[in-house]
């Protein structure tokens, strides 16, 4: 995979989306005269000799502690080490990768007042895979993600721990091993480094690449469940979409009416169905999903912006020669943006689950009961559908809004916070349920498909059936069924479906 050039302050969110699969980013030509400029207004500060938060006082309700010049290079590391107060399992690797590449482009737009060498070293651990160990809980998303990124700021000077192409050892060696030497921090450094949005923002965004894995997939096993009910896609007239135009309800209709293109299943439903209309499962995929890409793409503009900022606190503007304390840190556009995803995802899964109760039902799909040929004494797809309704219902018991709650911290100093870190992460756990649900659909969809033989259903949905077929044969009678899910599950994730289709789906960027 080529490097990702990262222009800070610039960056689309597809180069995000390859960081967070595994791309590595390289710094543009031209940003480390930004990030010099930036240090050098922070030593003319210290020059004047006034008191300026984070670079020569205190931190938080211990602002107005005044620290001597000989000592500011105790303050920094001493804020990395107290503040690195993190607990629970670690962060996902994927996630720390692109945290540092948010952070890499954050500091180089040379508005946090570090040096050059700083923003080297974060470039070249993201080159040379040398990941942070980093706690995942500990962050309420202000004064921006502190814990975390203390974490991370630690593993750079040699504190903690760093894994190093999937071993684990203590940061000092994995540096050594690597021939780089522990970074000293310079005045603001360390308030630079852990303060800011990026553990929420990583965690958002992951939330989000994954969310739209999992709708592109229900777009497929929805069009399959269509066709394994012999549903009508009447209800995906461009008529009737253009009378109440929401741009994603037009887009799923669209791509729903394309993937059943030439069925033979579809044609027989014009012969000789008696049904007038479908269960809103089949009929209202448009409104459904629709909505859910509306909501997600608006999420993705929001977490696009805030991956292109500076968050950290207080903000240096060079041409001035001022440190400008605000309130960049806090991370309630992140908050909110999870929060979307999750109602987004919640919903996907919510209607993807009714289509599967729908199949196994015979008064509603009109197929064997439970999809078995011989229904009794073979259980079929009755306990499938169990385990998707109980995700779904763990689904909206996480998709709890996460940025209606706030506690006060810091002796009050931090008397309003965005639990962005909360409503993030989640969405990690939200979306490997989404993927189980979608999987559950794409066995039940092909396993009713099935009974039309010798129909068949449209080019583009008879290659899915072959990709899931090559990994899961049709289900005859009773066998173990958790490796036939886990195998569904890997070819959602893998976006094998999409793959088979040859067209491109509706995307966030």
């Amino acid at each position: 995979m080529s490097p990702i050039s990262l222009s800070p302050g610039a960056v689309p969110l597809r180069d995000w989306h390859a960081i967070y699969r595994g791309a590595v980013p390289e710094l543009a030509d031209g940003c480390r005269e930004r990030v010099a400029q930036g240090a050098e207004a922070v030593a003319r500060i210290l020059e004047r000799g006034e008191p300026v938060y984070g670079i020569n006082t205190g931190f938080g309700k211990l602002a107005s502690v005044r620290i001597a010049n000989e000592e500011l290079t105790t303050l920094q590391r001493n804020i990395v080490l107290s503040h690195a107060a993190g607990i629970g399992d670690a962060t996902p690797r994927a996630i720390v990768r692109l945290m540092l590449a948010l952070k890499l482009a954050s500091l180089a737009q040379g508005a946090s007042g570090v040096r050059p060498e700083t923003v080297d070293m974060i470039e070249t651990m993201l080159t040379r895979n040398l990941l942070p160990v980093i706690p995942a809980q500990g962050s309420v998303g202000a004064s921006g993600d502190l814990a975390p990124l203390a974490h991370m700021a630690a593993a750079m000077i040699g504190v903690g721990e760093i894994e190093d192409d999937g071993e684990v050892k203590p940061a000092d060696e994995a540096l050594k091993s690597a021939g780089l030497a522990p970074l000293e921090l310079g005045p603001k450094e360390g308030l630079a480094l852990l303060n800011g949005t990026q553990f929420s923002t990583a965690h958002a965004l992951a939330g989000l690449f994954e969310a739209e894995t999992g709708f592109r997939a229900a777009l497929i096993t929805g069009a399959l469940s269509t066709e394994a009910a012999k549903g009508t896609d009447a209800p995906f007239d461009p008529r009737i979409h253009a009378l109440r135009p929401h741009p994603g309800q037009i887009a799923v209709a669209d791509t729903l009416r394309t993937l059943m293109a030439g069925s033979a299943i579809r044609a027989s439903h014009r012969v000789d169905d008696p049904r007038v209309q479908d269960p809103y499962c089949l009929r209202c995929q448009p409104q459904v999903m629709g909505a859910a890409f509306d909501v997600l793409k608006n999420a993705a503009a929001m977490l696009a912006i805030e991956a292109n900022g500076v968050s950290d606190n207080p903000l240096i503007f060079a041409d001035s020669g001022e440190a400008l304390s605000g309130g960049n840190f806090h991370a309630e556009p992140v908050a909110f943006a999870a929060d979307m995803i999750a109602m987004a995802v919640c919903e996907i899964g919510s209607i993807a689950e009714r289509r599967v109760a729908m199949l196994v039902d015979p008064a509603l799909s009109n197929l064997p009961a439970f999809l078995t040929p011989r229904p009794g004494l073979n259980s079929g797809f009755m306990i499938p559908q169990v385990t998707a309704a109980a995700l779904v219902s763990e689904n909206k018991q996480l998709a709890h809004p996460a940025s209606v709650d706030s506690i006060p911290t810091s002796a009050n100093q931090e008397d309003h916070v965005s639990m962005a870190a909360h409503g993030a992460r989640r969405l990690g756990r939200m979306t490997d349920n989404l993927h189980a649900v979608i999987g559950i659909e794409l066995l039940a969809a092909a396993q009713g498909c099935d009974f039309h033989a010798p129909l068949a259903s449209s080019a583009m949905l008879e290659a899915v059936r072959s990709v899931v077929r090559a990994a899961v044969p049709s289900l005859d009678e009773d066998r173990h069924f958790h490796p036939d899910m886990v195998r569904a599950v890997d070819l959602v994730r893998d976006g094998a479906l999409e793959a088979a289709i040859g067209i491109a789906l509706p995307t966030m960027d």
